[in-house]
């Protein structure tokens, strides 16, 4: 983030827009961190209840609520808008964009998690950046790059890194190792074993291998 930033000002890109910018990077900051946590909860939604309902409630309250914010912020400038079929057809593209979007989004989360999938994000604003270099002629900068590929090692370095979760070894009698033999736990003394998994484990409905460390 701080070299897309840096590539921003180095390049001069939008500088002097808005006439109170604190106030609007802190609606910036505040939008990304509820963002955030909305990604948290609905992982814990699909993981505990169904992704069908998800969809269905997010459907509901959202074209409800987005209906209200619509009608009391932006309606003026709706009303402005020169409505032909080309208009119409950017509205109909994006639609499709943001169900496609989040239509996939509860599968990812579900085969990986939501940090994950908002790293992945990080990235959009890059391909867009990249679009505008061909459709808006943006000014190119290295820092650019630099924040792409950074964003791309966090993300392999997040996947690939085991995650471990004490668990009480009253819990389970037996546990099974990746091979498939049972080991069974010591009858005496006190033992704290860990299960690994990863982000990118398995299903929920499927039995997990554990190992025993």
């Amino acid at each position: 983030m701080g070299c897309m930033a840096g590539a921003d000002v180095l390049v001069g890109r939008q500088q002097g827009a808005g006439e109170n910018k604190l106030i609007g990077d802190l609606l910036v900051l505040g939008g990304a961190t509820l963002y955030g946590i909305s990604n948290v909860w609905e992982e814990y939604i699909i993981r505990t209840l169904s992704r069908v309902e998800f969809l269905g409630m997010i459907g509901l309250f959202g074209a409800f609520f987005s209906g209200i914010q619509l009608a009391i912020m932006e309606h003026k400038e709706l009303l402005k808008v020169p409505w032909d079929w080309q208009i119409g057809l950017l509205y109909v593209g994006f639609s499709a964009c943001m169900f496609g979007l989040y239509s996939f989004m509860p599968v990812v989360i579900k085969k990986t998690s939501a940090t994950s999938v908002n790293l992945n994000l990080l990235t959009a604003d890059l391909y867009s950046l990249f679009c505008g270099l061909f459709l808006f002629h943006y000014k190119f900068s290295g820092l650019y790059l630099l924040s792409f590929f950074t964003i791309l090692i966090g993300l392999v370095l997040y996947s690939s890194t085991s995650t471990y979760i004490a668990q009480d070894p009253r819990v389970y009698k037996q546990f099974r190792n990746p091979s498939g033999t049972v080991v069974d736990l010591p009858a005496s003394g006190q033992v704290e074993p860990s299960v690994t998994y990863t982000s990118l484990g398995q299903e929920m409905e499927e039995e997990p291998h554990v190992r025993v460390a």
